[in-house]
């Protein structure tokens, strides 16, 4: 089994397992850095770079990245 990573957004993080997130994903979501700034001023994911993309796949803990193209990027960000 593995260690739970701690959470650096409890509230965030409860909140998502309320609405039916797993442990994983909710963690993942909550730990980003910038998981509990809102403001919806990032640009669409089909108007970054793959660079961009990769790294914020990076942040949310995507398996498989390094070997993902822009489109399977934008996909597992949009799956996760």
């Amino acid at each position: 089994m593995k260690n739970m990573p701690r959470i650096k957004n409890e509230k965030q993080y409860e909140a998502l397992r309320d609405k039916g997130m797993s442990k994983e994903k909710a963690a993942r979501i909550a730990n980003t850095p910038d998981s509990s700034v809102k403001g919806g001023k990032a640009k669409p994911y089909e108007e970054r770079t793959k660079s961009e993309l990769y790294e914020k796949a990076k942040q949310v803990g995507i398996d498989g990245r390094s070997k993902m193209n822009k489109q399977q990027l934008i996909d597992a960000l949009r799956e996760d």
